[in-house]
């Protein structure tokens, strides 16, 4: 499976959080069923859905993975490519 990186510095976690928010309804699942699927707590599907900031990259890319994207750190080669 390819796999899209999602750069966090390039999102905000209100992106984030609609991103994963729109994907589960589409799945048209509850939170609880997905973070069983996602092999995570309830908790880090809440936080990530509320836009919270301090959450685990591991826990957000296992939920990401789910969608066939990761989450990685924007390194300052990226961000120069992009502008």
């Amino acid at each position: 499976m390819n796999q899209i990186v999602l750069y966090v510095n390039a999102y905000n976690m209100s992106q984030l959080s609609d991103f994963v928010k729109t994907r589960r309804r589409k799945l048209a699942i509850t939170q609880e069923e997905f973070a069983e699927k996602a092999g995570v707590a309830l908790t880090v599907i809440r936080k990530i859905e509320q836009g919270k900031e301090n959450l685990s990259l591991t826990k957000v890319n296992q939920v990401l993975q789910m969608f066939g994207h990761v989450a990685g750190a924007i390194n300052e080669d990226h961000a120069a490519e992009d502008k």
